[in-house]
């Protein structure tokens, strides 16, 4: 995963939501639970502790994954105006309409890796797809090396437009969002 990070503009700021989710929310909200298990005593037997433990260390390689991913990136806006074959051929960024050998027509848009959303019909441009429309052009007939053998596709249309990335969502259950471990504690001490 070296060298440089290819991602649309919308795609960078997903990463630093969720880079930012986790510095300044979710690890604050671990260590406040970790700390509050290692005032419970015996940390050998502290299911919260290690757990906790275990989860900050998550978050710290998520951490320094994302940091990682956002230095290295390299911003590709796909509503950038292109001239000459970078307007007609598939690039990253493009969006393509293609069909395959039985006419069904499918339409990918071609984004990073850290943007794949399958759902969205977004692909990496390093996937087996990615690859076989890279530099293609309406007409032109490109080879699709599948697992099953090479599958013959038609390029009907390549085009650049503003590729819409899911924007960041605080995962369920995430510690941050919980409710304050030590005030339910003194609730229940209190009961």
């Amino acid at each position: 995963m070296g060298g440089k990070n290819y991602i649309t503009p919308s795609g960078l700021q997903r990463l630093k939501e969720e880079h930012r989710f986790l510095l300044t929310r979710e690890r604050p909200a671990v260590t406040k639970v970790v700390a509050w298990a290692a005032s419970n005593g015996d940390r050998s037997e502290n299911a919260d502790y290690q757990y906790g433990k275990r989860r900050l260390r998550q978050i710290d390689g998520r951490i320094r994954f994302l940091t990682k991913r956002i230095d290295a990136a390299e911003v590709v806006d796909p509503e950038r105006p292109r001239a000459g074959q970078a307007a007609t051929r598939a690039f990253f960024g493009a969006t393509v309409r293609y069909a395959n050998a039985a006419g069904t027509e499918r339409v990918v848009s071609i984004v990073g890796s850290d943007e794949v959303d399958l759902n969205r019909h977004h692909i990496s441009w390093m996937s087996p797809l990615g690859r076989a429309l890279m530099k293609s052009a309406a007409g032109d007939r490109v080879a699709l090396q599948a697992p099953g053998g090479t599958e013959y596709l038609v390029v009907l249309e390549v085009c650049y437009e503003r590729i819409s990335v899911e924007p960041f969502r605080e995962p369920p259950g995430a510690e941050a969002s919980a409710k304050e471990p030590l005030a339910d504690a003194n609730r229940h001490d209190q009961g």
